[in-house]
């Protein structure tokens, strides 16, 4: 299973009609209805704005819709492909922009789900990893040393806060945390007290 590393997108023109394709990083249901939300008023002058999204690391939580294109024209196709992908927490919109030629339902359907193929071509993944937030402090001169372990794991969105000490954040595979929070004890002699928080 992957997942979408950053979001992209696409655009095709079939007959005239705009689709443009976007894929976004998604990790609940909540969060993709926020988005569908968004670009439902970003492009209010649009025909339609169809969308898909799967969610969870088992793909557990799903949704598409039509949004007035006639039924199983487009949410449909767009799920089925996302579903093919094998990727997960992603949502897809589809904006069309109706160009005056009708596509049929089997033109329709051609449309979104090449749309779909259109984008996920654009995106960059990742294999699905169980992941642990940590943080934790140290002075100037012992993190420039806890620094240099860094490239030995798999962290993803640092954060550093420079103020009286170095505050640091970010995620970690679960799997190395343990190893993670050692070496920065013994590298900062115990000083440094790494947190690891869940997924």
């Amino acid at each position: 299973m992957k997942v979408l590393v950053k979001n992209a997108s696409s655009e095709t023109v079939i007959k005239n009609s705009r689709f443009i394709s976007e894929a976004f990083v998604v990790t609940s249901q909540a969060m993709a209805r926020e988005i569908i939300h968004e670009q439902k008023n970003r492009y209010s002058d649009a025909t339609h704005v169809c969308h898909a999204f799967i969610v969870g690391p088992k793909c557990e939580t799903s949704g598409m819709s039509d949004d007035g294109e006639p039924s199983g024209t487009a949410g449909r196709p767009m799920l089925d492909v996302l579903k093919g992908s094998g990727i997960t927490n992603i949502l897809i919109t589809v904006t069309r922009y109706f160009g005056g030629t009708l596509l049929g339902t089997g033109g329709l359907v051609h449309a979104y789900s090449g749309a779909v193929k259109s984008v996920l071509e654009n995106c960059e993944t990742e294999e699905l990893v169980e992941k642990s937030s940590f943080s934790f402090s140290a002075d100037y001169s012992s993190y420039e040393a806890v620094k240099r372990i860094f490239p030995d794991f798999h962290i993803s969105s640092l954060k550093e806060d420079y103020s009286t000490q170095v505050s640091a954040s970010g995620e970690i595979w679960k799997s190395e945390s343990e190893d993670f929070a050692l070496q920065i004890k013994n590298l900062t002699k115990g000083k440094s007290v790494v947190q690891i928080g869940g997924s």
